[in-house]
């Protein structure tokens, strides 16, 4: 822990401006404007200047302290892609120009066992959340509802410039949230079926992602008003309402693979039984409880996993690879000024499929 703090501290310039942003003041979680003043730009650290930032839910977890922790005033973002404006004098991999994007983390003790795998998230003195947490120098972070960010090039990414940077944001939580898991257990092998339960913003990124890796890809969902979007839009090769427990009989021992992205309780036995043998489910929601017979598990030698972001390797391999295959997130982009509005969509789940914010246009 004193590597990192004295990492940050070794500072070789400000960055001379100030940075405008809106936050949020209490539980109410309604945002506002609001100036403060980003750290100093440490040796290893790259100044970005933020043009798109993504809405995810988690924005309005803090911003209405959902967990009981906010820590007041709370910019939310972390799904955020701009351009490099200054870099610390060992900065290795980025340039004055670059873009970047930078995920759901900050910092990490850079010395444990996950961090020297690159599987940052994991760290076991605890990654640092791009805002509402503490950083290893005492202070608290502030996201992507911003102009500006100062980060420690590790934890940043490099966007290829035929990339929208619009699109880049989003691939940072929502993306890397299924990416990760769906190459920790060989989902990328063509010929092979996936089910995705869920089409928010995670489970539409998982269906774009399925048909990339060549697999057959079944939507579950609980309204028959995402079947057109699925089929037509997404490119998905089925779709079942959840609740039809006909057509969910019909496709028993026939997936071998299971996104679950829903976040709302539901059942886990009948998505288990459609897995084949040996099959494998991933949660990367956060129903309040999973419950599924013990049967479901062991008869059919079954996986259930769970999985939340991913590391900064693999991070950098998901943006390569979208880039490579032209898979860009559904967004709708916003102006900062609708972001209170963006957030109780987000809560109404009315948005296809994901928020952007326009930082670059409209925070000035």
């Amino acid at each position: 822990m004193l590597l990192c703090l004295s990492r940050i501290a070794m500072s070789s310039e400000g960055v001379g401006e100030d940075c405008l942003a809106w936050a949020a003041r209490d539980a109410s979680g309604v945002l506002s404007p609001y100036k403060f003043n980003r750290r100093e730009l440490g040796s290893e650290d790259v100044y970005v200047k933020i043009t798109h930032c993504g809405v995810c839910y988690a924005d309005v977890i803090w911003a209405k302290n959902k967990h009981g922790d906010s820590k007041y005033p709370v910019v939310p973002g972390h799904e955020i892609a701009g351009v490099v404006a200054k870099v610390g004098p060992n900065v290795q991999r980025f340039k004055v120009g670059d873009h970047v994007g930078v995920g759901t983390y900050i910092n990490s003790c850079r010395e444990c066992e996950y961090c020297n795998d690159r599987f940052e998230v994991h760290c076991v003195k605890g990654s640092v959340y791009t805002f509402n947490g503490v950083d290893y120098d005492g202070t608290i972070t502030k996201g992507g509802y911003s102009t500006s960010i100062v980060v420690h090039e590790r934890y940043c990414f490099l966007i290829p410039k035929s990339y929208p940077l619009a699109s880049a944001g989003p691939l940072l939580c929502a993306g890397i949230t299924v990416y990760s898991p769906m190459i920790r257990h060989n989902m990328n092998q063509p010929g092979k079926s996936l089910g995705v339960v869920g089409l928010g913003g995670l489970g539409h990124m998982a269906v774009k992602f399925g048909k990339a890796f060549g697999l057959r890809v079944t939507v579950f969902s609980t309204s028959m008003s995402k079947k057109e979007e699925a089929l037509s839009l997404l490119g998905a090769d089925q779709f079942v309402v959840s609740s039809n427990q006909e057509d969910m009989r019909a496709l028993a021992k026939s997936l071998d693979f299971i996104i679950d992205t829903a976040s709302g309780d539901h059942l886990f036995d009948p998505y288990m039984s459609l897995l084949k043998i040996s099959g494998v489910l991933v949660l990367v929601g956060f129903p309040s409880e999973v419950k599924f017979s013990p049967a479901s598990l062991n008869l059919g030698s079954r996986t259930v996993a769970g999985s939340v972001t991913g590391g900064t390797k693999e991070i950098q391999e998901m943006v390569d690879f979208c880039a490579a295959n032209g898979i860009h997130p559904d967004i709708e982009l916003i102006p900062i000024g609708y972001s209170n509005e963006a957030l109780e969509r987000v809560v109404n789940k009315d948005v296809k499929y994901r928020f952007v914010i326009d930082i670059e246009n409209s925070l000035k």
